[in-house]
């Protein structure tokens, strides 16, 4: 039986978004300016971490695959035109969210077979996250403004889907 061994950026990476998720659940009526700059900031690491993880699943499965790179560099664009357009960026924050919640989302749907390698509960669990991104990421696009006013709580929740995923994957 192979020895089962932790991958600890994936943990430090999950951890770090689920104590982002939780700072933003306790103040929902907080500053938007500041979760549009932690927004800004985590979609360039996010990004970045796309762009390492697509060599880890080539290495773990032999399969080379390309949303990786392009998940990764959209995220990186989101977050330098949110970190240096501050005021635009809070007003399009809600349809920011849409599109990142559906791109990642459909992302992780398209490439969840290679979650079977690592074991039939995690395929389905990344199904059923992609699937609630989904349906989040119409809702943000149907009423903006609603989204608009809750996006602490959007944002809380986001980064909680990605912390579980990515706390899950380290230990895989």
């Amino acid at each position: 039986m192979a020895e089962k061994r932790v991958d600890w950026s994936s943990l430090l990476l999950g951890i770090l978004f689920i104590i982002v998720s939780l700072l933003s659940f306790r103040d929902p009526v907080g500053d938007l300016v500041a979760i549009a700059f932690v927004f800004g900031v985590f979609a360039i690491v996010k990004g970045i971490f796309e762009l390492f993880l697509r060599n880890k699943v080539k290495k773990f499965t032999g399969i080379q695959l390309r949303y990786p790179i392009v998940i990764g560099i959209i995220d990186i664009i989101i977050g330098v035109f949110i970190l240096f357009n501050i005021q635009a960026s809070v007003m399009a924050l809600p349809f920011v969210f849409a599109i990142w919640f559906l791109v990642d989302s459909l992302y992780g749907l398209m490439s969840a077979g290679t979650a079977k390698v690592v074991s039939n509960g995690y395929y389905w669990f990344i199904i059923f996250i992609n699937i609630i991104g989904i349906i989040v990421g119409i809702m943000l696009f149907m009423n903006p403004i609603t989204a608009a006013l809750t996006l602490s709580f959007l944002v809380g929740f986001y980064f909680m889907m990605f912390g579980i995923l990515e706390i899950v994957y380290a230990f895989r």
